[in-house]
């Protein structure tokens, strides 16, 4: 039997789970990416115990999957296995252009602007001492000698560099003089006018700044030799898109660099500073990574120096390479 054959039996669990109309815009609401339930209710304008227990059906049934962390609960369709496929292809016998879809498209377009638009309000506030808030939570020397040694050591030169969002600028500052050109990109402006300053004040030219989204970045796919993605997934609702995207930039042989937290129960960053996760396992970003078609090479944990204080928090790095090099 096939990854995406089944028997009988299951395929009829499946088709039931999905053969209600709450249910069935659940489905086609977790298909575009990960949601947590207040989101859910506020996109259907159901009750949460409804939204609730229309969830557990289609948990039970395999149709989705369940992410704790800590006080909240995300829901996600997986795109692997029977159960994913069939999903998918009811989905792609829907009209797109129905009434009650798009009105659930609006919503989750909404619902996805408002939390934009939390997370750039909070970066224009907070751009002027983002390096500073970044300090308390890792030692940043050390994290930027494991960078620096993940993406110089036994490696080509850097050509053409990408940093995805680049905030204010400092992994630019970094590496950008070990590379021939350089890009950032980030969606808030504040930011980049904040990295736009730094770059200016240290005299490098070899940079451009580009506002624009992580999941369609404004770069020419297979342009890249070296791509980072530093403090960023934390932020997203979607990592593993983003690290697909970012996949699509990268030359043959290109790298990519990710740097983010491992798990905490920090609970403060989500109810602050608007984070969505609670860091990540080094399993789950290299599962992000091949399902982007890279090939993980190295991670490394850097534990919180004494200095760290009460909110303790471990940086995990991964370097991830196109295997296309074996090709040239």
């Amino acid at each position: 039997m096939s990854e995406t054959s089944a028997p009988l039996h299951d395929a009829l669990a499946w088709l039931a789970a999905l053969g209600e109309e709450s249910r069935l815009r659940l489905y086609a609401l977790l298909a575009e990416g990960e949601l947590a339930v207040s989101e859910l209710v506020t996109i259907l304008g159901q009750s949460q115990p409804r939204v609730s227990r229309h969830l557990k059906l289609l948990l039970e049934a395999g149709l989705v999957e369940r992410r704790r962390e800590g006080a909240w609960a995300f829901f996600h369709a997986p795109e692997k296995g029977a159960a994913a496929a069939l999903g998918r292809a009811v989905l792609a016998r829907l009209d797109a252009g129905d009434s009650v879809l798009a009105a659930d498209r609006g919503r989750l377009a909404e619902a996805r602007a408002a939390r934009a638009e939390r997370a750039q309000k909070y970066f224009a506030e907070h751009a002027p001492v983002w390096d500073e808030t970044r300090r308390l939570h890792a030692p940043e020397a050390e994290v930027e000698a494991a960078i620096l040694s993940a993406a110089l050591d036994k490696a080509p030169p850097v050509k053409r560099l990408l940093d995805i969002g680049c905030g204010a600028g400092r992994m630019l500052e970094l590496l950008a003089p070990r590379a021939e050109g350089a890009v950032g990109v980030d969606l808030s402006a504040a930011m980049l006018g904040v990295a736009r300053a730094r770059v200016e004040q240290a005299g490098l030219r070899n940079i451009q700044l580009r506002q624009g989204d992580i999941y369609a970045l404004p770069v020419e796919r297979g342009s890249v030799d070296l791509a980072v993605v530093h403090q960023v997934l934390h932020y997203l609702d979607n990592p593993a898109r983003a690290l697909r995207e970012a996949a699509l930039t990268l030359a043959p042989g290109g790298r990519l660099i990710v740097v983010d937290f491992a798990p905490h129960h920090c609970e403060m960053l989500r109810e602050k500073h608007e984070h969505r996760r609670l860091g990540f396992a080094a399993e789950e970003v290299d599962d992000y990574l091949r399902q982007a078609g890279l090939e993980p090479c190295l991670h490394r944990d850097l534990a919180p120096g004494d200095a760290a204080g009460d909110d303790k928090l471990t940086v995990s790095l991964w370097l991830a390479r196109d295997p296309r090099a074996a090709l040239h």
